[in-house]
């Protein structure tokens, strides 16, 4: 299968003002993505993960270079398109599954496909395929408080790419979970990139889990180098 460049970080630099002195997160950082691609970013807590993260998802902006997505330069637009843009070709994962307590496993999954849009029916279609998907298609009638932890963070996952996204940015998805169950989980989020072709950035601290990803990066002096 052809691989196509997703996601391209170019010189990328971030700073922020702490007092009189400027605190350099990011310099010149460069960091490629391409389709069907699982790429781990282990780096320690203030080295830049967030933001790298953040300006990946397009929710910072760079004091310099080039954020690029599906080979459209990002940096010169205005926050509606890069809004619309966050909505149809990135999808979000955090260590904290945020699903809305009062809606089922299912409703959740199909909430950002009616905001994009879809009708109802189609988005319960697509809703219930991704929950088999993820394995947990005989749980999609349950609320969050009624699923285990794993349960939930395949619901989040499924959420992420229910508008098929070409980006999955994912912070430190297993964080909460135990081993057995966070092995689970990476299983079911590492078929789904495979079997849909997105690209994916996984932020974890779990090496053994990195291990099993197609590269692993990490950020030294404010760059992206692969380890």
């Amino acid at each position: 299968m052809k691989r196509n460049t997703v996601l391209k970080l170019s010189g990328v630099e971030r700073h922020y003002g702490q007092g009189d002195t400027q605190l350099s997160i990011l310099k010149k950082a460069d960091l490629t993505l391409n389709s069907g691609e699982i790429v781990a970013l282990v780096a320690p807590s203030g080295t830049g993960k967030s933001t790298l993260l953040h300006l990946a998802g397009l929710l910072e902006h760079p004091d310099s270079g080039e954020v690029s997505i599906n080979g459209h330069d990002c940096n010169g637009l205005s926050d509606d398109k890069r809004t619309a843009i966050r909505r149809s070709e990135i999808g979000f994962v955090y260590q904290f599954h945020h699903l809305l307590p009062e809606f089922s496993a299912l409703e959740n999954i199909m909430m950002p496909q009616m905001i994009a849009g879809l009708p109802r029916n189609e988005a319960k279609q697509r809703a219930s395929q991704l929950l088999d998907y993820m394995r947990i298609g005989h749980r999609g009638a349950h609320r969050p408080g009624e699923l285990s932890g794993g349960e939930q963070q395949r619901v989040a996952i499924a959420r992420a790419v229910a508008n098929a996204p070409s980006l999955l940015l994912a912070d430190e998805p297993t964080g909460n979970l135990d081993p057995e169950t966070a092995s689970y989980v990476f299983e079911a989020l590492e078929a789904l990139v495979r079997q849909s072709g997105l690209a994916a950035l996984i932020a974890t601290h779990n090496h053994e889990l990195a291990r099993r990803m197609d590269r692993r990066v990490t950020i030294v002096d404010g760059k992206v180098v692969d380890f």
